[in-house]
C-alpha cells in the first residue's frame, strides 16, 4: 500500500503546485517506484536492447482486459512492447492511469544480466 500512499501524496503536491500557477510552478519530479520489467523474455526487449539508454522515457498503458492481470501495466519504448509493470506492483499504478493521473516512466538501469527480469530497471514519476 506504499506505492498507494506515495501516488496520493504526488497527486495532492500536484494540484497544490497547480494551485500556485506556472510562474511559481518548482520543477521536479516526485518518483512514484521504482521496478524491474517484467515479461522481458515475451515481448520486445530483447529486440530493442542494443537501442535502449538509461534516462530514455517508457510509455505506460492499461490493459484492463488482459487475461492474466486486470491491473496489466504495459512498458513500451518508442511504440515497441517491452514488458510489464509487474504484477506486485501495479495495483496503485493502475489505479492512478485510471484516474487520469499523468505518470511518467523512464529506464533507470540496464544491465547484462543472465536474468532477463534483472536486465530493465525503470521509473515511474510525477512532475
Amino acid at each position: 500500500m506504499r506505492s498507494l500512499s506515495s501516488l496520493l501524496a504526488a497527486a495532492a503536491f500536484l494540484a497544490a503546485a497547480q494551485a500556485l500557477g506556472d510562474e511559481r510552478r518548482p520543477n521536479l519530479r516526485l518518483l512514484v517506484q521504482e521496478s524491474p520489467l517484467a515479461g522481458y523474455r515475451y515481448a520486445e526487449a530483447s529486440e530493442v536492447w542494443p537501442l535502449l539508454r538509461v534516462g530514455d522515457p517508457l510509455e505506460l498503458s492499461r490493459e484492463p482486459d488482459n487475461p492474466h492481470d486486470p491491473n496489466a501495466i504495459r512498458v513500451e519504448w518508442r511504440g515497441r512492447k517491452l514488458g510489464y509493470v509487474p504484477r506486485r506492483e501495479n495495483a496503485a499504478l493502475a489505479w492512478g492511469l485510471a484516474r487520469g493521473e499523468a505518470l511518467r516512466a523512464r529506464i533507470t538501469r540496464l544491465e547484462q544480466h543472465p536474468n532477463p527480469a534483472r536486465r530493465v530497471r525503470f521509473e515511474v514519476y510525477v512532475e
